[in-house]
């Protein structure tokens, strides 16, 4: 079997997805809500084959101490979980996956939001899934992973 390029937007309302060698879609799901189903869904995978890339973020501005928490916890856990499946995973920040694809930025000349704009360049690129908020951080991700395989 050839490479499997995961994306993961690693947020309470992101999510995993999973590009095949040729850059379709094989999977995407919801950021699994425990340590044991996110060991579970990374596990679908033959993990040598998986060439991972996160998002790497840190605090959000004036987030509150217990969502700030909660979100160190949920990077935390998923790193352990790479980590003990044995996945290789390299760090990519928003800044850098969204200029790959001429996203940043916080609105364009439509005033169209930033995350509506991810949204729609998802949608279009994988127009057979019904891209969410939480799902197209994900697909993007996966969709850089691809573009930039080694």
């Amino acid at each position: 079997m050839g490479k499997i390029y995961l994306g993961i937007d690693c947020g309470q309302n992101g999510g995993l997805a999973w590009l095949d060698e040729d850059g379709s879609l094989l999977e995407c799901i919801k950021m699994p809500g425990t340590p044991e189903d996110v060991l579970t869904a990374l596990g679908s995978y033959d993990c040598e084959s998986v060439v991972c890339f996160m998002e790497k973020v840190g605090g959000i501005p004036g987030q509150g101490a217990s969502a700030s928490f909660n979100f160190g916890k949920n990077y935390g856990e998923l790193t352990m979980a790479l980590l003990a499946k044995g996945i290789s995973t390299t760090l990519v920040t928003p800044q850098k996956w969204q200029k790959h694809f001429n996203l940043s930025g916080k609105k364009d000349e439509s005033k169209t939001s930033h995350k509506n704009r991810i949204k729609a360049w998802a949608q279009q690129r994988f127009p057979q899934k019904k891209v969410t908020l939480w799902s197209a951080d994900a697909l993007a991700i996966a969709s850089y992973a691809y573009e930039n395989r080694k």
